[in-house]
């Protein structure tokens, strides 16, 4: 067994614990800015710990398998059962994500643990059952479409900013950013104003929960490559939540053929009535359902989660959190932000893309050659593994000045910010189809809140970001909340 690593050429490493040189971009001078406070990181993994050892850690945390070298060098590459090649390169994404795209659909490994829960979803299937997919829902996230849905945005971060008026203590900020985006995307799923949906909070977080717990985790089998026939523990039934979570989809579909809605159209009726532009064909009832439970999901977990790690690094840098503020109150006064805000709020969208190059919402990918290629100059087989750690792509020691700090003012210029090194929602064809939803969420959120309260750190441990399904923090998230004066 055997690995290498390729910094523009090749060299043979005795482990994964191989120390790089020091890269040319990064050190502080005395005449450059202070240095700021290291938000909490994973620790990488040094030593190969052998094959149980790898899978033993991968269920912990993901982020522990990736290896450190991974932050120093274009790629490295090894055998553990079958080939793979930690690609941490921008040239090799876009070989990857673009100009080959097609050799390297996702992984059997990605597509086993979602399923159970997300058969027939855009977020699983490949070829092309994805591209038709993908033809019929691109209206429905089209930037006209996405400026259409911003009022429910302003009315829910609006609420956002209520709940916590006169709050004592510590808030749990994680629960109260959940709570939003879920609020958003029901309203747009569902075009109900009141934010009742067929499919609750109640149900989704627990189904959320129970798939980050078993179901959810990498299995053995799963890097044995075994069939999908043979049972994999945790995978071996269907859990009540997610049953829940499944039927209440099927219940509001339904509901919705049977009375369609007459006002504006939420998602659910853009995909009842969305039609392939190319073939005419149109969604059948699990593919329906499959997606829109990956939208209910996708729709407010990564985006909640996002919104959390941003408020506590501006917690952990007051002087930025400050200018964060004053930029809000200048736009908004003591209103809720709105879509035609958003343009002029340019730092909390630079704050927001710093917060999400440190923790990305998806910080691993998996993809599997299906053809012979070559990245950096290593030959690639059919059916090599391609790991793609965005979590090391975005603190990359070669790409990024004093990657480990968190400096929204790095994103001030976007045009000198290396599209495939900066991969928060991916890249290519299956780049995030909800990214620019995603945005305008959040910095209309996070300018609503920031404009009405100051918040600061409290004195229980640092979240440390863990990966399982999506980089979650491995603790609720809270803050001291405290109303600004004026």
């Amino acid at each position: 067994m055997s690995e290498t690593t390729s910094s523009g050429g090749r060299c043979p490493v005795t482990g994964f614990g191989g120390e790089p040189p020091d890269p040319p971009a990064g050190p502080a001078s005395e005449s450059g800015p202070a240095p700021r406070k290291t938000p909490p990181d994973a620790e990488l993994l040094g030593k190969r710990p052998g094959l149980l050892g790898l899978i033993r850690l991968a269920r912990g945390n993901v982020l522990n398998v990736i290896p450190r070298d991974a932050l120093h060098h274009r790629m490295v590459s090894g055998k553990l059962l079958r080939r793979f090649h930690v690609v941490v390169d921008p040239e090799g994404n876009r070989r990857i994500f673009k100009s080959n795209f097609a050799n390297y659909p996702k992984s059997p490994e990605a597509k086993g643990v979602l399923a159970k829960a997300l058969k027939h979803g855009l977020f699983v299937i490949d070829g092309e059952d994805w591209r038709w997919q993908r033809r019929v829902m691109n209206p429905a996230f089209a930037p006209r479409n996405v400026a259409r849905l911003t009022p429910p945005m302003t009315r829910a971060a609006g609420e956002a900013a209520e709940r916590l008026k006169g709050r004592e203590g510590p808030v749990n900020i994680s629960q109260e950013t959940m709570k939003t985006a879920f609020d958003i995307i029901v309203r747009i799923t569902f075009a109900d104003g009141e934010g009742e949906s067929a499919v609750p909070l109640d149900v989704v977080s627990p189904a959320i929960d129970h798939y980050l717990a078993d179901t959810g985790r990498i299995s053995l089998f799963d890097f044995l490559r075994l069939p999908a026939w043979v049972p994999r523990p945790g995978r071996m039934r269907t859990h009540p939540t997610l049953q829940a979570l499944k039927d209440g989809a099927d219940a509001a579909i339904a509901e919705r053929r049977q009375k369609p809605n007459t006002g504006d159209p939420g998602l659910i009726d853009m995909l009842i009535d969305a039609a392939d532009p190319e073939t005419g064909r149109r969604m059948n009832d699990a593919e329906l359902r499959d997606n829109l439970i990956t939208f209910l999901i996708a729709g407010h977990e990564t985006t909640a989660i996002s919104l959390a790690w941003t408020l506590y690094l501006l917690a952990l840098e007051p002087e930025t959190q400050e200018r964060a503020a004053a930029e809000a109150r200048d736009v908004l006064g003591d209103r809720a932000a709105t879509g035609e805000d958003v343009p002029k709020l340019g730092y909390i969208r630079q704050a927001f893309s710093e917060s999400m190059r440190l923790y990305p919402p998806i910080p691993v990918h998996l993809r599997t050659a299906e053809a012979e290629d070559e990245i950096n100059g290593t030959g690639i087989r059919p059916g090599d593994t391609m790991i793609l750690p965005f979590y090391a792509m975005h603190r990359h020691r070669r790409h990024w000045d004093r990657p480990d700090e968190f400096r929204p003012e790095r994103f001030a210029d976007m045009k000198k910010i290396d599209r495939f090194a900066y991969l928060p929602f991916s890249v290519g064809p299956r780049v995030c189809i909800g990214a620019e939803f995603a945005m305008q969420e959040s910095i209309i959120t996070l300018a609503t809140l920031l404009a009405r309260y100051r918040f600061s750190l409290t004195d229980r441990p640092a979240p440390k970001p863990k990966l399982i399904l999506t980089l979650r923090p491995d603790r609720d998230i809270w803050l001291e909340v405290r109303p600004r004066e004026g």
